[in-house]
């Protein structure tokens, strides 16, 4: 079998388990054209249509659906086979991809990502963030990274650090003009930044202390759907935004932004790296999950 053959039999599949053309592309690494003109050339040396095509779907023809469930064992065959050679090299090489929400990839891209790329530069990183939990195994991603609670329980999980908190913090200048909040509602008074969650559902900030709880649709001149943008309404002096510690902890150190109802904020669960059981991991791989370990026995990457 030619490289460009296997190219073309992982295209086939990537799109039956992903739906589209352009969720399969991105997977793979290709534009969605060039991945049509793949497939429309498979199906012209096979003389048959794999998949129905239109301007809002993709399905599988009869025909296709037969090619695939006869296919698909035996690439996956053929990818253990490379990954049991890949195994025993030496030196990591390769490509390793990682599904992350935004947040954790944030806290461990430079001790972790960043510090395994100067390492080993022979590996490829694709870091994919988005806020949606996905399968990772269909996803055809080797790691992913979530908070323990959200882990599937088939997955092997390693857990970074201690538990993480929020942060509710808003610039100076916006406390000049207003008193700061000394329980939870009391933010029922203040302008505060929302934030849109991936859903589309708005986000209740939630608090907890001494067993007492408190769920808070917040009101506000904003609403945003990216943390970042939060950060920078709040740095603006807008109101009052509700953070991941670590997006805006250099902020509350300098004094660019002022933390309030510290004590309303317990600790969560910890990020996880999690992936499946795998009976020989790649060189790649392997590094990355030693780098890992170390990281989180240490909280800071080693210097190697």
């Amino acid at each position: 079998m030619t490289q460009d053959v296997l190219i073309e039999l992982d295209a086939v599949l990537a799109i039956a388990r992903r739906g589209t053309f352009r969720a399969a592309a991105v997977e793979l690494g290709v534009s969605t054209s060039a991945l049509s003109n793949m497939i429309g050339k498979l199906e012209q040396k096979l003389g048959v249509r794999l998949f129905n095509r239109t301007t809002r779907s993709v399905s599988l023809t009869d025909a296709g659906k037969a090619f695939v469930d006869q296919i698909e064992p035996a690439i996956g065959t053929i990818h253990n086979a490379i990954s049991d050679v890949r195994s025993q090299q030496d030196e990591p090489t390769g490509v390793l991809r990682i599904n992350a929400f935004p947040t954790g990839a944030r806290e461990i891209l430079s001790p972790l990502v960043l510090e395994f790329v100067r390492r080993y530069p022979q590996v490829h990183i694709d870091l994919v963030t988005e806020g949606r939990l996905v399968d990772i195994v269909d996803g055809g991603f080797d790691l992913g990274l979530r908070t323990r609670d959200l882990v599937p329980s088939d997955m092997i999980a390693l857990p970074l650090g201690e538990g993480r908190r929020f942060a509710v913090a808003a610039a100076p200048s916006y406390f000049d003009e207003h008193p700061e909040p000394l329980t939870p509602p009391d933010l029922l008074e203040h302008s505060c930044i929302r934030v849109r969650l991936p859903n589309g559902v708005l986000y209740r900030w939630h608090f907890e202390k001494d067993g007492e709880l408190h769920q808070l649709d917040v009101d506000g001149p904003i609403t945003l759907d990216e943390a970042s943008l939060a950060r920078i309404a709040a740095l603006d002096g807008i109101g009052i935004g509700f953070f991941m510690e670590p997006d805006v902890r250099e902020d509350i150190a300098a004094g660019r932004l002022v933390q309030v109802l510290g004590d309303w904020t317990p600790p969560l669960e910890p990020l996880c790296l999690y992936y499946p059981s795998r009976r020989n991991p790649p060189a790649a791989f392997a590094a990355f999950i030693n780098l890992a370990r170390a990281f989180a026995a240490s909280d800071a990457v080693p210097a190697g």
